[in-house]
């Protein structure tokens, strides 16, 4: 059962999804209700904040833990339908995940629909990666991962690394991963009777197409869903049963799992969307980002187990000879 936090975020929500329901506010409406909602969400604590221009033209930001490994690295996809969100509005919740991970976390701005359609965010992501691997860092030791549209971005970005033949990094993280644009319509029936989803679902369905412009909803790198999903890294996906998107996603976990994708499904129940935005308040959203951190504390030990070599003891017949050279 949801906690009393989430219960009273939950009934805050729907106050204010209500009139903005009947509204229907423009784009930029709501990006400038989002940016001024960022002004009360605060960086933890003993994270060091660096902001800088990748390549000298992709706003970016590093979010430095002081224990953070020196060599291990996250980079993050903020949310937002492709057409919100920014670095202001994530700040907090990726300062918060790199703390718990003890991770440098590198998190871009990546270009926006409808001004910027598919494949910029796509192409901005894959430039932060390869700028990553310019920069010194290993594959291995870099994770990528986002929330919502971020996380169906970080999983797009692993299907179009995969099929460039480049290196993949360590593993993918979709918190809420928006896994297909192609929502049907009858999910718009089954959350009719509230108006919270109801919102998320029509800004979903009107949001998609924006991204997508001129490109097929169903194109793997839109709706990583559609994609055949062999050879990638092992990934962590969370979810709330009450989101709109739960069906797809845990199709799209099955799906990842019968190609032989390790996958690690995390459900969470009756939770609306983006709860990780609200780790200050709500422990579930707290719950869930300590789990991120022990899912990659679990994949590092199993990556230095797998490069200690195996030493066999001898066979019977190696030590005879050994015995008979130092006889000799």
């Amino acid at each position: 059962m949801p906690s009393f936090q989430h219960l009273l975020l939950k009934q805050f929500l729907t106050a204010a999804a209500v009139p903005l329901a009947r509204r229907k506010p423009s784009v930029g409406a709501i990006r400038l209700a989002m940016e001024a909602g960022a002004l009360f969400q605060f960086m933890p604590w003993r994270v060091n904040l660096e902001s800088f221009k990748l390549d000298n033209r992709l706003e970016a930001e590093w979010l430095r833990p002081r224990a953070a490994h020196p060599t291990r690295v996250l980079l993050y996809l903020h949310g937002g339908g492709y057409v919100l969100g920014s670095l202001n509005t994530h700040r907090s919740l990726v300062g918060s995940l790199a703390l718990r991970c003890e991770l440098n976390v590198l998190t871009i701005n990546y270009r926006k629909a409808p001004d910027h359609p598919f494949p910029a965010a796509l192409d901005d992501a894959r430039r932060a990666y390869r700028w990553l691997l310019r920069q010194g860092y290993q594959p291995q030791d870099i994770v990528v991962g986002g929330d919502s549209a971020g996380g169906g971005l970080a999983l797009a970005l692993l299907l179009a690394l995969r099929d460039a033949g480049e290196a993949l990094p360590a593993a993918g993280i979709g918190l809420s991963p928006w896994t297909d644009l192609n929502l049907p319509a009858g999910i718009l029936r089954r959350v009719s009777q509230e108006e919270t989803l109801l919102l998320e679902a029509l800004q979903m369905r009107s949001w998609g197409p924006l991204y997508a412009h001129k490109t097929a909803l169903t194109h793997p790198l839109l709706s990583p869903a559609q994609a055949n999903l062999h050879g990638l890294p092992p990934l962590l996906i969370q979810i709330s049963t009450a989101e709109v998107l739960y069906d797809d996603v845990v199709k799209f976990a099955r799906k990842a799992r019968a190609a032989g994708v390790p996958v690690t499904l995390q459900p969470f129940e009756g939770l609306v969307h983006w709860w990780h935005l609200f780790w200050r308040v709500v422990p579930e959203a707290r719950q869930a980002l300590d789990q991120v951190a022990s899912f990659l504390a679990q994949l590092w030990v199993s990556q230095e187990k797998a490069s200690v070599p195996l030493v066999l003891p001898p066979s019977v017949a190696e030590r005879r000879s050994a015995t008979r050279r130092r006889a000799a």
